[in-house]
């Protein structure tokens, strides 16, 4: 196979890998019940997906601090009703990177 077909073919497949992972992340966003207390842009018991959105657009680290928060729970962030941990029996590493992947792209 000729280098610029392989090369045309992986950024094909890398735009339609975002792709998937934006439509699945809201399906997870959904399936774990994270609208529960998190809705697009209305306030209701956590922040809104625009203000987490907002807030760390200008941090790379980023997704990696949000994935830990939502293992380990936690408060003070957003106020002083704290967020339950999220176990490793309800959702998978892979699935909360998806999540605060699709919840970070809110602008």
């Amino acid at each position: 196979m000729k280098p610029r077909y392989l090369v045309a073919m992986m950024a094909a497949l890398s735009v339609s890998a975002t792709a998937f992972a934006a439509a699945d992340g809201e399906a997870l966003f959904n399936n774990k019940k994270c609208y529960t207390c998190h809705k697009l842009d209305t306030k209701t018991v956590g922040p809104t997906l625009k203000a987490i959105s907002a807030k760390y657009a200008a941090d790379k680290d980023a997704p990696a601090r949000l994935e830990a928060k939502v293992r380990a729970g936690g408060a003070g962030v957003w106020g002083t009703i704290p967020m339950p941990r999220i176990p490793a029996s309800s959702a998978s590493d892979e699935e909360v990177k998806v999540i605060v992947a699709w919840m970070l792209s809110h602008k």
